[in-house]
């Protein structure tokens, strides 16, 4: 296991590539996208500090299609062998256990995504997700930009900054090079169910999280 600093923009895994390391972020956030053919990408997932980058190294099969895992924020993570943590996979039940729980978590946070991303409007997207992104880096401030807002939602710039300015008329974030939220309560109302799903989902598969602190 060692400790290592990822920058934002960092491509961590491309399509096709065998996975060869594993990755446990502390204060990073990285999105798996899926891109198709036409070069155009879209968020399938959202991995923080509650969540492992890489599952698929230790359910059989050590490659992806499609799949990239990018760092959407800077900070630092754990990274870990793939053979090794395989070995320990098929070794030692408790470790199997608490990562077949997290892969039943990032299950339930695609599924949940796509649902989300085909029934509910962009205003409610946009509020879910920088709640979802808050709660796994443990910060109000998110240095996102609203290109890169763009890509994970799935729509055209343009679509993000007037999503975000109504959000910030409403003084729930303030929003310029980066987003800081203002009023969790506000943006929790304004967010679809999605959000309070996945975090009761999260808490009775992976224990309940301290959020006072």
């Amino acid at each position: 296991m060692k400790r290592v600093s990822l920058e934002q923009g960092k491509i961590l895994h491309h399509p096709g590539e065998t996975i060869e390391d594993l990755y446990f972020p502390i204060d990073c956030l990285i999105s798996i996208t899926i891109t198709m053919t036409d070069g155009s990408t879209v968020e399938a997932g959202l991995v923080g500090n509650r969540e492992v980058v890489g599952v698929n190294a230790f359910m059989g099969g050590r490659e992806t299609t499609q799949t990239e895992y990018i760092v959407q924020m800077a900070g630092s993570a754990i990274k870990v062998d793939a053979g090794v943590l395989l070995e320990e996979f098929d070794r030692n039940k408790g470790l199997r256990d608490v990562l077949l729980r997290y892969t039943q978590a990032l299950i339930a946070q695609i599924s949940q995504t796509t649902g989300c991303n085909s029934l509910h409007v962009l205003d409610q997207r946009l509020a879910r997700w920088l709640l979802e992104a808050q709660d796994r880096i443990d910060s109000d401030d998110l240095k996102l930009t609203q290109e890169f807002l763009g890509h994970m939602l799935g729509v055209r710039r343009a679509g993000v900054t007037q999503a975000a300015q109504k959000l910030q008329e409403r003084d729930l974030i303030r929003y310029n090079r980066r987003v800081q939220i203002l009023d969790q309560a506000g943006l929790e109302a304004t967010a679809c169910e999605c959000f309070q799903v996945l975090r009761e989902e999260y808490d009775r598969l992976l224990g309940a999280k301290d959020r006072d602190g």
